[in-house]
């Protein structure tokens, strides 16, 4: 009988549900699409191949993954608390009507049940798909990807390690539920609502100077990261984190105060319903306060977080092509260290190679000694300089401007081999170079067709060849292991970045949201009143979204100014290992801020305008 009345209450009340069930959903898909990274094709090809990030990502997922869990419990919680307040009348009836209150307590862990398992079941199906999704978006990353990574695996583990973490996290969300109902009293059931919150009126001049300290605060902490940087972790690192706070609690204490009694002198203020829009907004003073801090940290983080990694991830990229500009790069150091010339193509065809089916490009330059007193380059920033026209040369083969000409030496503008040595090599005019000493000899080959196949060919001929070098001194530089080794970094950053920020904007929305639809629940009698006063629907409707979306905007704004200020500062950390692209990195953060913040600020707008039109029937 239960279990009939508690399915009949979920499907009577599925728009109640609504948001709490997107929510759980997400919070599962994301769940199950980081903890099966480790079953991803292209992850178990760069695990093969020794990539030395491998580890580190799953490492770092297990890690996230505990603490993602327990952020999505505290979420859950707050749902449920939602939820209790929105059926506590109902609950209150069945307790009138003679249900014990037992009874009742086991009812609603029966919905809470219902709806969890269905949570569980569609957000594993979008993370299938979404894991998908992700993998494919892995390969896109490889430059040249081989044909065995183009294969999806479903992976069970990470399944199964999903329904067991979100079943003692709803095991401990039915104790709650259970135990807050069997307090409850039938009084505080069937008055739940009605009771507002007391605020308490303070002088216009003590909130316009909390509003002030505040910024003062906030000024001093951002003061504090600017100039140290954010990596000098030290005691007054964990004073700017505490100021940072403090200053935000203050900013929103004062605003309830000031914000209301400043509009006041303004004709705009009686406009309408805009009264009782600023009234509804300052009559949760309390409890808006610490939950705008807290969303707007959060805020911060998902933006910072997210910004960061895929600026961070670009200028991976942008070092992979700098470093690694030709498939193979073969270092001639002559025979026990002596420069000498030597017909490189010839060997690998001695060694079986076919070079005219497999080489698309075959460039040879010597690079010589550094004489910085000849240069004028110190020595311990240029370990080789190059010929002008030698240079001219390898960069007119790759379609890049070559030089006019050079007055006086100077560093590379790109890489004339693979590898970060070349960034300590330098350009010198053409008679110069019969002043200095050879060095060594730098072959240069780019591959004909598909670089991987290429690239497997010439291991396998090597391999199997009896004496490749010929008594030379030959190291080989692949572009692939520099590229695979990178792309390894890419997806830790990426993923880990793409993770938290996710699960910290999805924490904050649905948060605000929860949040505003229980105070729309709450508020429903006083729109009720507005109806009877003859406001006409699409007014009260006006206000509601008004109302909602000051509540949405105001911690995105000073969430969004903390999150410059911090991307500022984490730039500058970035932009040691090469150029940020913070345009690109801003929009993608605007896209996933725009779908999923805007996303659940329309549902909450429908949501709560659903809530006041049902109190008003």
């Amino acid at each position: 009988m239960s279990f009939k009345l508690a399915f009949r209450n979920v499907r009577r009340s599925i728009k109640d549900y609504a948001v709490y069930f997107l929510t759980l959903t997400f919070g599962v898909c994301l769940f199950y699409v980081f903890s099966a990274l480790d079953d991803q094709s292209a992850i178990q090809f760069l695990a093969r191949n020794n990539n030395p990030n491998v580890e580190a990502i799953f490492v770092l997922v297990g890690v996230f993954s505990a603490f993602v869990a327990v952020v999505l419990a505290g979420l859950i919680l707050y749902a449920n608390q939602f939820l209790m307040k929105r059926r506590k009348r109902e609950l209150g009836t069945y307790a009138l009507l003679g249900m014990p209150t037992g009874k009742v307590a086991r009812l609603l862990v029966t919905e809470t049940l219902l709806i969890g398992l269905c949570a569980l079941v569609s957000g594993v199906a979008l993370g299938i798909l979404g894991s998908w999704a992700l993998d494919k978006l892995t390969v896109a990353m490889f430059l040249a990807a081989p044909e065995e990574i183009f294969s999806f695996n479903l992976s069970w583990k990470a399944a199964g390690k999903t329904a067991a973490y979100f079943g003692v996290i709803f095991l401990i969300v039915m104790a709650f539920t259970s135990l807050s109902v069997s307090r409850s009293k039938l009084i505080d059931l069937i008055r739940s609502g009605r009771t507002n919150e007391e605020v308490s009126r303070r002088p216009l001049a003590m909130s316009v100077a909390l509003f002030l300290l505040g910024c003062v605060t906030l000024g001093t902490a951002y003061a504090i990261l600017l100039t140290r940087g954010l990596l000098r972790i030290d005691l007054l690192w964990f004073i700017m984190l505490g100021l940072g706070t403090v200053g935000t609690f203050l900013i929103f204490r004062s605003l309830s105060g000031f914000l209301l009694r400043l509009t006041r002198g303004h004709k705009g203020y009686y406009k309408g319903l805009n009264m009782f829009v600023l009234r509804q907004w300052s009559g949760k003073v309390h409890t808006n306060c610490a939950s705008n801090t807290v969303i707007s940290i959060l805020i911060l983080l998902a933006i910072g977080v997210t910004a960061c990694s895929v600026g961070l991830n670009d200028t991976i990229t942008a070092s992979v092509g700098n470093q690694t500009p030709y498939d193979l790069t073969v270092l001639n150091y002559g025979r026990e260290g002596a420069y000498e010339n030597a017909d490189i193509p010839q060997l690998f065809r001695d060694a079986g190679l076919d070079t005219d089916a497999c080489f698309a490009g075959v460039e040879s330059v010597t690079v010589y000694y550094n004489d910085p007193e000849l240069t004028g380059m110190p020595a311990a920033g240029y370990y080789a300089v190059v010929a002008l026209s030698d240079y001219n040369r390898l960069m007119a083969g790759r379609g890049l401007p070559v030089l006019e000409s050079v007055d006086k030496p100077l560093r590379t503008p790109n890489a004339i081999v693979n590898g970060p040595a070349a960034d300590g090599v330098a350009v010198v005019p053409d008679d110069m170079i019969s002043q200095l000493t050879p060095r060594r000899q730098m072959v240069n080959i780019t591959y004909a067709g598909n670089v991987s196949k290429v690239d497997d060919l010439v291991r396998m001929t090597l391999d199997e060849a009896e004496d490749f070098t010929g008594g030379l001194e030959i190291m080989m530089n692949y572009k692939l292991d520099n590229y695979y080794d990178l792309i390894g970094a890419k997806i830790l950053v990426l993923y880990m970045g793409l993770y938290l920020g996710l699960v910290f904007l999805l924490t904050a929305a649905a948060v605000l949201a929860l949040q505003q639809l229980s105070q729309a629940a709450d508020n429903a009698q006083r729109y009720e009143l507005l109806s009877k006063l003859g406001a006409p629907r699409a007014m009260r409707r006006g206000a509601l979204m008004r109302q909602v979306a000051l509540a949405f905007l105001l911690p995105l704004a000073l969430g969004t100014i903390h999150a410059f200020v911090g991307m500022k500062a984490a730039n500058e950390v970035i932009q040691t290992m090469g150029r940020v692209d913070s345009v690109h990195s801003s929009l993608l953060t605007a896209g996933l801020l725009l779908v999923i913040y805007g996303g659940y600020f329309l549902a909450t707008c429908l949501g709560a305008w659903r809530a006041v039109e049902e109190k008003g029937r």
